[in-house]
C-alpha cells in the first residue's frame, strides 16, 4: 500500500492514474455513443501530461538527472537509461504523433483511431512503470 499511498505525491498520482484508466475504459465501452473524439483526445493529452509530471516527481526522475549531472543527490528509483524510461519515451512518441495527427484529421472515425493510439501509448507507459515499480 505504501507504494501507492505512501505520501501525497504517490496518492495523487494513484488517483489520477485510476481516473485516466477509467476514462479510457469508459470511452472504449461507450465508443458507439461518442460523437466528438477530438475533445476526448484533448482531455487525454492534458490529463496525461499532469499525470506524467506527478509520476516523474513520484519516481524521482529529477533526482536521477541531477545525480547524473553532478552527483549532488541520490538518484530516483529508475536509472536514467532503463526499460521504464525507454518505454516511456516510446509511449510519449505515440501520444505526440497521435495528438498532431488528430489536429489535422476532420473525420470522427479517424479521430477515434488516433484516440485509441494515444490511449494505447498512455497505457503502455502506465503498465511498464507500475510493473517496474512493483518489481523493485
Amino acid at each position: 500500500m505504501k507504494l501507492y499511498f505512501g505520501n501525497t505525491t504517490t496518492t495523487v498520482t494513484t488517483i489520477l492514474l485510476t481516473g485516466l484508466i477509467a476514462f479510457v475504459s469508459y470511452s472504449i465501452i461507450k465508443h458507439e455513443d461518442i460523437q466528438f473524439w477530438g475533445r476526448r483526445s484533448l482531455f487525454v493529452i492534458a490529463y496525461g501530461l499532469v499525470i506524467c509530471c506527478y509520476a516523474a516527481a513520484r519516481d524521482g526522475l529529477d533526482k536521477t538527472i541531477q545525480n547524473k549531472i553532478d552527483g549532488s543527490c541520490a538518484p530516483g528509483i529508475f536509472e536514467l537509461i532503463s526499460i521504464p524510461d525507454i518505454v516511456g519515451c516510446i509511449g510519449a512518441a505515440l501520444i505526440i504523433i497521435a495528438a498532431i495527427a488528430t489536429l489535422f484529421t476532420r473525420n470522427q472515425h479517424a479521430r477515434e483511431i488516433w484516440f485509441y493510439l494515444m490511449s494505447g501509448g498512455a497505457m503502455l507507459k502506465i503498465v511498464t512503470v507500475e510493473i517496474s515499480r512493483l518489481l523493485l
